[in-house]
């Protein structure tokens, strides 16, 4: 707040445009996409084959690192169907009659997401396999020698399933989708495209370079991209008032008190490679004891960290553990092992 300024006191109402910002943000239809080009293809094919049919698109799952648009894609799919779409995750539904109920409110051609389907308990997966194959539910009634089973019939519904660890899946779940697609990290391009976009959804000015700049720390990935972009028009409306263009000095400043580097790792990301190189000699090193050396879970060390520091050609797994890659020494200005020490200059 700048010097003389009175706070301006809270109305309780959100303004327009504000409310569902996610929402705006995420595309609505394959038009509005930006980049995963080949699966927008294809996708597009699927959809107007199964429209023309006049049956439901067939089941779906979406696999990759987080924040690449899983979720965006099933929201395009009901929309280009023209379906409504009801969404859940696999720890949400705890047993099997959570999905029973779920399923049998379904109504003929409803798009049904499941997000993390990795992580559903393996009674709900039973139920789900007749599910998805023959539109079918089966239900046991009572317990004991008196329990009986009912088969119930389903609506044709299409399920699009989205998970970060597609190897977890069990083979006759994955088996019972129709199409399988892998999005990849996003090249700087296409997150430029994404940022001008919600920059306009945003009601921002933006200048080209600083777009640029955004996009080069966006760690290839959507999410990423409109959350800086949202961090970054806080410090230039506090700088500069609603509505103050961001330059690229303006972008990089914020992007600075954000700790995000011209690399896109953050405070987290430099800390992981610094403890392998500083106090593991680069490793290997085993997950379990890097994830305990900087104080995290080592499933968020392995689902939402390595990935990206892996694609990026920072860290090796290997069976013996992690490795710090000779491209991170060179980032940290680091000698890689056996190099002789630097010489010093004769006058």
């Amino acid at each position: 707040m700048r010097e003389g300024e009175q706070p301006t006191p809270l109305s309780g109402e959100t303004l327009p445009g504000e409310a569902g910002l996610d929402e705006q943000l995420r595309p609505r239809s394959l038009d509005e996409m930006v980049g995963q080009d080949r699966i927008r293809e294809n996708l597009s094919v699927f959809i107007r084959a199964a429209r023309e049919r006049g049956e439901p698109l067939d089941h779906l799952l979406f696999h990759g690192p987080p924040g690449l648009g899983k979720t965006s894609l099933a929201c395009v799919v009901a929309h280009e169907m023209g379906a409504p779409l009801r969404s859940t995750s696999g720890p949400a539904i705890e047993r099997a009659g959570d999905l029973a109920a779920l399923l049998s409110n379904l109504s003929p051609g409803d798009v049904l997401f499941i997000d993390e389907i990795h992580r559903l308990p393996a009674a709900v997966e039973e139920i789900l396999y007749p599910a998805m194959e023959d539109f079918q539910l089966d239900l046991l009634i009572g317990q004991g020698p008196g329990a009986q089973s009912v088969r119930l019939d389903l609506p044709r519904f299409t399920l699009v399933g989205a998970t970060t660890r597609a190897g977890l899946l069990t083979s006759p779940l994955r088996d019972r989708f129709g199409w399988m697609a892998r999005l990849e990290y996003y090249p700087p391009a296409d997150l430029e495209r994404i940022l001008e976009r919600s920059a306009r959804v945003l009601g921002m000015r933006v200048e080209p370079e600083a777009v640029a700049e955004m996009a080069a720390r966006s760690r290839g990935t959507p999410r990423v991209s409109n959350r800086l972009l949202r961090r970054v028009r806080d410090f230039a409306e506090v700088d500069g008032g609603a509505g103050a263009a961001v330059t690229r000095k303006l972008a990089r400043y914020a992007l600075e008190r954000l700790d995000v580097d011209a690399g896109g790792f953050d405070r987290f990301d430099r800390a992981v490679l610094l403890t392998l190189l500083q106090k593991f000699d680069g490793g290997p090193v085993g997950l379990e004891t890097l994830a305990a050396a900087v104080g995290e879970d080592k499933g968020t060390l392995e689902d939402v960290v390595e990935p990206f520091l892996i694609h990026e050609g920072f860290l090796a797994r290997t069976p013996r553990g992690r490795v710090a890659t000779r491209r991170a020494r060179e980032y940290f200005g680091m000698p890689l092992p056996g190099a002789a020490p630097a010489q010093p200059k004769l006058l």
